[in-house]
């Protein structure tokens, strides 16, 4: 009976003990959480913006205390603004974060109205853009303005165009959308209204007949993966954003072979990425080649974050149709890539992460006054033509229905232009218009670029002294 006594007081103790130090691990947490938040607001963001430092584009300096993410955030705010990014200089040593970006309107000028200056500089600076992201998880209950869908499943012909339909059958009206396909693999983030209501929809038999519908469509014949449908509150996370991480669930990034759509061979240049060891910082460094096009910087950011890397230093560079990157990283934990597996997973990521967005097939654009249905009606005119969808964005404002398509046939090759006369046609030549594209073919990369072409010798250089910095905007 002693020694039962004693056993007993052993675990209590023990179990004591362990109770204490989850407690002080969490009182420990949440100081550090404190004094965190302590330090930003001791050191809140600093933005400058000048438009004299550079003669052909609007600079934009970042000083903040850094912490994982921000980097990320800072290039959404520029993307969502539709701002392109020429140059990047990038800096985050020492728990202080500097960037320098060199950024344009769509047009190739600098930002010279005050208000949009003043609207950047509020938006880089407020407590918003740099709180702690919200959260990622997806949930089941749609907010009270639309229903937020979010579908991934093998590409096929006319696979929009059954989705909408089934839609319109059920009274759901697309208000916004993007679609990707990539690598065989199609993903969207469709936003969509009750057709009687134009609000959200909310009845759970309601929902759930949609979901089942949408994912009988999506795993058609012999889907060899599973699809997905669901439903998600919209705004916890930028749908680019959103349409990335749905797509590296699906491990698009893998190659495939054969033939079929999806599975035709990209003719485009290939994205060139390379990962080396720098030995003497403990950084891994990716260096990556590729046609320049928008919100490239955002989608390759975007990737590394939600891989758990962090960007300690890089430099983005952009040619007159071609852009070099180089970062240095390592990963969450403050290691550098350790093994060749590693490796070649994060360049397949970075390649996908790359093509997924890229504008393949002939663009065309579309502006009609919108109404239930157009989506269907429009999208099952390109399927009876036998045109593939290969990436749509569609959106609605003030009665007006807006959307870009780029489309190619079956076999991923260009469109027959008789078709797509025959199609506006259809339409109507003043809804759907072809957009022109610059032919003008990629300038060459340097010859013998090698590591640290882009990057030079920041690490010689104290932050950023070599670079032509910046003075306050006035």
């Amino acid at each position: 009976m002693c020694l039962l006594n004693t056993s007993f007081c052993v675990l209590l103790l023990k179990f004591l003990a362990f109770v204490l130090f989850c407690g002080v691990e969490k009182f420990r947490r949440e100081m550090d959480d404190e004094y965190a938040k302590f330090i930003r607001r001791m050191n809140p963001p600093r933005v400058v913006i000048d438009n004299n430092a550079c003669e052909d584009a609007t600079v934009i300096q970042v000083d903040s205390v850094n912490r994982h993410g921000i980097l990320l955030e800072v290039v959404q705010v520029l993307t969502d603004m539709n701002l392109v990014i020429t140059k990047a200089y990038i800096s985050s040593d020492a728990g202080w974060f500097m960037d320098v970006f060199n950024v344009i309107d769509h047009d190739g000028n600098k930002i010279r109205d005050k208000e949009d200056i003043d609207y950047i500089q509020r938006r880089l600076e407020s407590n918003a853009s740099f709180a702690p992201s919200l959260r990622e998880s997806v949930g089941v209950m749609p907010s009270e303005e639309y229903t937020s869908i979010e579908l991934s499943g093998t590409d096929r012909p006319g696979l929009l165009s059954e989705v909408c339909a089934v839609l319109a059958d059920l009274g759901c009206n697309v208000v916004n959308a993007e679609i990707w396909t990539h690598n065989a693999r199609a993903a969207a983030v469709v936003h969509v209204t009750d057709e009687s209501t134009a609000c959200a929809i909310k009845d759970p038999t309601r929902l759930s007949t949609i979901k089942d519908l949408l994912r009988n469509v999506l795993r058609g014949d012999d889907d060899l993966k599973t699809a997905n449908m669901k439903l998600s509150p919209p705004g916890v996370t930028n749908r680019g954003r959103r349409l990335h991480q749905i797509m590296f669930a699906d491990r698009d990034y893998e190659r495939i072979g054969g033939t079929g759509v999806g599975a035709v061979e990209n003719t485009s240049p290939r994205p060139h990425v390379t990962l080396f060891d720098c030995i003497q910082k403990e950084y891994t460094v990716v260096t990556m080649r590729s046609k320049d096009r928008p919100k490239l910087l955002f989608d390759i950011i975007c990737t590394l974050t939600d891989m758990q890397y962090v960007v300690f230093h890089g430099v983005v560079k952009t040619g007159r149709m071609e852009a070099y990157q180089e970062f240095y990283i390592r990963h969450v934990d403050g290691l550098p890539v350790s093994s060749e597996a590693e490796r070649e997973r994060v360049a397949q990521c970075l390649e996908a992460a790359i093509e997924r967005r890229a504008s393949e097939g002939m663009e065309l654009e579309l502006c009609t006054e919108d109404r239930v249905g157009l989506l269907s009606d429009i999208t099952k005119i390109f399927r009876e033509n036998s045109l593939c969808i290969k990436r749509a964005e569609i959106s609605t404002k003030g009665g007006k229905a807006i959307a870009t398509f780029y489309v190619t046939d079956v076999t991923g090759n260009a469109v027959d232009p008789k078709i797509i006369d025959s199609i506006c046609g259809q339409i109507g030549h003043t809804i759907l218009k072809v957009k022109q594209h610059n032919s003008n073919p990629s300038p060459k990369a340097p010859q013998g670029t090698t590591l640290g072409f882009l990057f030079g010798n920041l690490f010689k250089a104290r932050g950023f002294q070599n670079f032509k910095l910046i003075r306050s905007y006035s």
